[in-house]
């Protein structure tokens, strides 16, 4: 199964502006939608949360726009976030 071609949600033939959406892109949404709620959690502007946390800007507006899915390390590296937000702020912090 290729999950870039094949549809998880297909496009509503009623609405000209609708497309389908493929398994992978439904997968980037979930993931950009952890980070986004992640970051409102905190009280985090994007740019604030990239900064205290070591991820660049543009490579988190990436993943929340559900452009691009996180490499494996940075997925892990949002689970740890997930879990310790304030250590892992302190030890990003030196």
């Amino acid at each position: 199964m290729n999950k870039e071609t094949t549809i998880a949600i297909p496009a509503d033939p009623n609405d000209p502006e609708d497309f389908d959406v493929s398994v992978a892109g439904l997968e980037r949404a979930h993931m950009g939608r952890r980070f986004r709620i992640l970051r409102h959690r905190l009280g985090l502007s994007q740019t604030e949360f990239a900064s205290a946390y070591g991820i660049p800007v543009a490579n988190l507006r990436q993943y929340e726009l559900a452009r691009h899915m996180p490499p494996p390390a940075v997925r892990a590296y949002l689970k740890v976030i997930e879990a310790e937000p304030d250590m892992v702020r302190r030890v990003m912090a030196g």
